[in-house]
């Protein structure tokens, strides 16, 4: 059991940072850099349907801040179910 919530723990950590980063990178690098576009590929498929359900608030994206209070919640619900 505690192999399986260790590893739950280490992919929400992960994901949040590859969100996080993705944050970041979308400031400073150009949309087709390939570094930019390997992020993008991960996160962006995860924050679609967040995105169609949400509307658009003026210039601001809040949608990858709904995505990491979702993976907290899952990752919260599933050591509780193990546990």
């Amino acid at each position: 059991m505690g192999y399986a919530i260790d590893l739950i723990r280490l992919l929400s950590r992960a994901l949040t940072l590859i969100i996080f980063a993705d944050i970041i990178v979308s400031y400073i690098l150009s949309p087709y850099h390939p570094f930019r576009k390997a992020l993008d590929s991960i996160v962006q498929p995860m924050l679609a349907p967040i995105r169609r359900i949400m509307p658009p608030s003026g210039m601001f994206d809040f949608s990858p801040f709904v995505l990491l209070i979702v993976i907290q919640l899952v990752e919260r619900i599933l050591i509780s179910l193990l546990i």
